[in-house]
């Protein structure tokens, strides 16, 4: 079996776009938020200072995909939060809604630790996937 790295930035113009890889559709979701903060900052250099605890209902995996990060790059811009670990689970309600649990860890973004790269200001939906063969895939595109 080939092992996939957890994430690879691909070319989009005037954006940034990656797919992230997981044995399971939470650990897919987990490497997309690291993907998103690798885009931010060098995520091995944040530490684990501080740990939230998010929980986000939608009616389907691609709408659970977008608030996860949505919510993420909210607590960037709102608390100046960067985090670099992160715990999912996801669940499937009888309502067919899907719930995700999840717990981020991290710090408040120090400009002196860390490097600055882009700023993403959305998630979008545009080319947004996600593929399940030999685990899950998914793909976003980022707006910077």
């Amino acid at each position: 079996m080939t092992i996939k790295t957890p994430f690879e930035f691909f070319e989009v113009t005037a954006d940034v776009g990656f797919r992230a890889h997981g044995q399971n559709l939470e650990e897919a979701f987990e490497n997309a938020a690291l993907a998103v903060f690798d885009t931010i900052t060098d995520t091995k250099k944040i530490n684990k200072r501080l740990s939230k605890r998010i929980t986000i209902e939608s009616e389907d995996e691609k709408a659970l995909l977008y608030d996860w990060l949505t919510e993420l790059l909210y607590l960037h811009d709102s608390e100046y939060l960067v985090f670099y670990k992160f715990r999912v689970k996801i669940r499937r309600e009888k309502t067919d809604k899907y719930v995700l649990e999840a717990d981020a860890s991290g710090e408040e973004f120090n400009p002196s630790i860390h490097e600055i790269r882009d700023e993403v200001k959305a998630v979008t939906f545009h080319l947004m996937e996600i593929q399940r063969l030999n685990g899950y895939t998914v793909q976003v595109i980022l707006d910077i």
